[in-house]
């Protein structure tokens, strides 16, 4: 084993240095090496160099260089300028926090002076613990290609096993491409090589491993709703003190017109939103951590002894049960957390670093230090813990900023939310949306019109049903434990596959993060009747679509593969496909990568004609953020070359633009030119049947492009049991329906949109 892999890195050295002298007998190889009964030829877009030799076409589709690429390096101006649009974006939810902490931890009763005391340590080594260091420190570098998130994460895996259970994105052989080839042997990359080949043969580890992303994209999205209103609700409790009689629905009303305005900016983009935000989120920090130092100095500086963690420990001693509930207001301190790798798409990882390190933490261990000195001396104001202990002078001020900074902290988890809802559905996971891309600096920043319009609702409904922070406080703690618990489970897996860490590092961060994170898990889930059942809910019933989403789709892909056409069908209708031929090009979609599609025939049945050149485009999206656009199209011929028919492979990474028919048509013909030229390019008696059927490419062109769909209806077979049935003909159909169409996703223009209708059965 050991041998094999120093010849492999031998090899691969060799053919970076040998890369021009190969060309030509990388040629001859492609003549030689027929598929489909001989006649389909296989090349690829000259453009591309030293890509390592395939036999199959579809696992060619599966890379493309610079996986994994190398994270973009940005200037110090630039990670700067990120690290001050994140505070306005990013950290506006766990900002926020200090408003409600304490009044949770201690909801149902007054501390003494010890309780206090303890619940401030249990505070700052919790804050220390995950956001600092295990988020800023070690999760964010868990990123695939400057994309954060668990499905970020998931794609991260795949990248290195063969373990995508997506439909059309069956990878193969990923490690051709991967770091185990770039190192030499040792025990750790033996470990990893176990697991890897554990994981690619089992179904139902590649299938976990699925549910377990998309169980953790749903709390995040979840996350998303809960965020909003806990933080303006909190936020606007503070304009009692205007009027103290003021009820809980006036509250629930003026918190609703709030999120109303919040949401109908979203479609100005993170960029405008960020600049806009970033100010007063600074200005909310600077107020949280002098307020916090003003108190501690006033009131009383003893309550610095909570750095010692003993004082943790003493805390549970004196009351084991109610210490272990207020656990569940304890976790509160971290809202957000997961939002600062969520959204690592629209920044860096140095960016983020810097923001929470260089300012959010030490602000936040100010302000709830200072607001601990005050309770010890007037702990009958725990219910309002915050704005009690905020000076007269600047009481108005702060109760400014805190609305605009609640209002600002829902930004976080709602820019999370649209980053995860596209990764989802590039993905093949989630029904499919409109994807407004809302900056030409930085392209992970996006807005989806729909999902937008959806929490805003979902958000009305949790704000107008629980009307103050306390239920809600114990729902949000569920859906932000739920989603460090996935992370951590996600993480471990590429600490022992990709990073190839000793399993005593591994040990050590189950013993110091998963073990209490399964603790603060244990307490959030004893509030489950009183509002920590809502997360679960909104999770269940996105698992549910998007897994019933997935699920039709991988069975529908399948159903295609079964089908698809043989060659022999093909070379017995000739070269006129026994059909009369008009002047144009036709692309014909399908979601197979090799093989005729079924459709075909239907479309030869149906039309009294086809077009003069015809060409099979598969849209293959991989798990990579970012396709180079040199490498958008994979060409093969189908076919001899008189039947003037083409295989087009079109790759998108999950961070990718579509463009439009124009462009997508300019782009396909120019690379199929450079095709057509580079597998003849040793024939030089052939330089005329080159030019003659690129002219006639270019002839076809000018004459018209048509795009043939086939309008497709999956139906339940008639042996599937019930369930299936409600799930495939009603469920499936209705989220069909009612969500973006295929051609409208591919920006096809009706007036060149061409359906045949056909049933799947499935």
């Amino acid at each position: 084993m050991g041998e094999v892999a120093v010849d492999e890195v031998k090899v691969n050295i060799e053919m970076i240095e040998e890369g021009e002298k190969e060309k030509n007998n990388d040629k001859a190889m492609e003549e030689e090496n027929e598929t489909e009964n001989g006649e389909e030829q296989r090349n690829e877009v000259p453009l591309r160099k030293n890509f390592h030799r395939m036999d199959s076409l579809d696992k060619e589709a599966s890379h493309v260089s610079g996986m994994p690429a190398a994270s973009k390096v940005l200037s110090t101006a630039a990670v700067l300028q990120l690290a001050f649009q994140s505070i306005g974006v990013v950290y506006g939810d766990i900002g926020t926090s200090p408003l409600y902490v304490f009044a949770s931890t201690f909801a149902d009763r007054v501390p003494d002076k010890s309780d206090i005391i303890g619940a401030l340590s249990l505070i700052i080594y919790t804050l220390t613990l995950f956001p600092l260091i295990k988020y800023v420190f070690i999760v964010l570098w868990a990123n695939d290609n400057g994309e954060g998130g668990t499905f970020a994460m998931y794609s991260l895996i795949c990248r290195y096993s063969n373990v995508n259970a997506l439909p059309n994105q069956q990878t193969e052989v990923m490690e051709e491409l991967s770091a185990y080839k770039l190192k030499l042997p040792n025990r750790y990359l033996r470990r990893a090589e176990k697991i890897r080949d554990a994981l690619e043969r089992s179904s139902f580890a590649k299938t976990a491993l699925l549910s377990l992303a998309l169980l953790g994209t749903c709390m995040v999205i979840g996350d998303g709703i809960l965020t909003p209103c806990i933080s303006v609700l909190s936020a606007v409790d503070g304009v009692k003190k205007f009027d103290a009689a003021l009820s809980k629905d006036a509250i629930a009303m003026i918190s609703i017109a709030i999120l109303v305005v919040l949401f109908s900016i979203q479609r100005f983009g993170t960029d405008k939103v960020g600049y806009t935000f970033a100010p007063a989120i600074l200005v909310w920090y600077i107020f949280i951590g002098t307020v916090g130092i003003y108190n501690l100095i006033r009131h009383d500086s003893t309550v610095l002894k909570a750095f010692n963690p003993i004082y943790i420990v003493s805390y549970f001693r004196s009351d084991l049960k109610k210490a272990w509930i207020s656990l569940g207001g304890v976790v509160l301190c971290m809202t957000g957390t997961e939002a600062m790798f969520a959204d690592l798409g629209h920044f860096s990882v140095r960016s983020i670093q810097i923001a929470f390190a260089g300012l959010v933490y030490p602000c936040l261990i100010c302000a709830y230090v200072g607001q601990a000195a005050y309770l010890s001396v007037f702990p009958e104001h725990i219910p309002d813990a915050f704005y009690k202990s905020t000076p007269e002078m600047v009481y108005w001020p702060v109760f400014t900023v805190a609305v605009l900074a609640s209002i600002i902290a829902s930004q976080a988890m709602i820019s999370a939310t649209f980053a995860i809802v596209k990764q989802s559905m590039a993905l093949g996971c989630f029904p499919r949306v409109k994807v407004v891309h809302t900056s030409n600096k930085h392209e992970g920043q996006v807005y989806i019109p729909e999902i937008n319009f959806l929490l805003l609702l979902a958000c009305i409904f949790v704000t107008a049903l629980f009307k103050d922070t306390t239920n809600i406080g114990n729902a949000y703690g569920i859906a932000v434990v739920a989603v460090m618990l996935v992370t951590s489970s996600l993480l471990i897996l590429i600490m022992l596959m990709i990073w190839q860490l000793s399993l005593g590092l591994v040990a050590l961060f189950v013993l110091v993060f998963v073990s209490f994170e399964l603790l603060y898990f244990s307490s959030v889930l004893y509030k489950f009747t009183t509002g920590g059942y809502l997360p679960l809910t909104f999770a269940a019933f996105l698992f549910f679509i998007m897994y019933v989403w997935h699920y039709v789709q991988t069975k529908r892909h399948a159903f295609e593969v079964e089908t698809k056409v043989s060659m022999e069908y093909l070379n017995g209708l000739g070269s006129s496909l026994g059909i009369a031929h008009v002047p144009g090009v036709g692309l014909l979609y399908t979601e197979l990568t090799q093989g005729i599609p079924a459709i075909f025939p239907h479309f030869l049945t149906n039309l009294p004609a086809i077009h003069s050149v015809l060409i099979f485009v598969s849209v293959k999206y991989l798990p990579i953020n970012k396709v180079p656009p040199e490498e958008r199209f994979l060409l093969r011929r189908v076919g001899p070359k008189e039947y003037k028919m083409y295989r087009c492979i079109a790759r998108y990474g999950y961070r990718d633009r579509r463009v439009g028919s124009n462009e997508f048509e300019e782009l396909l013909m120019e690379h199929l030119k450079n095709f057509i030229r580079d597998e003849n390019s040793d024939r030089k008696e052939k330089n005329e049947e080159v030019q003659n059927e690129i002219h006639f490419l270019e002839t076809s062109r000018q004459a018209g492009v048509v795009y043939m769909l086939g309008h497709s209806s999956v139906k339940a077979s008639e042996d599937s049991n019930l369930l299936k049935k409600v799930v495939v003909n009603y469920v499936y159909d209705f989220l069909r329906r009612n969500f973006r169409q295929g051609f409208v996703d591919l920006q096809i223009p009706n007036k060149n949109l061409l359906q045949v209708g056909m049933n799947y059965y499935i």
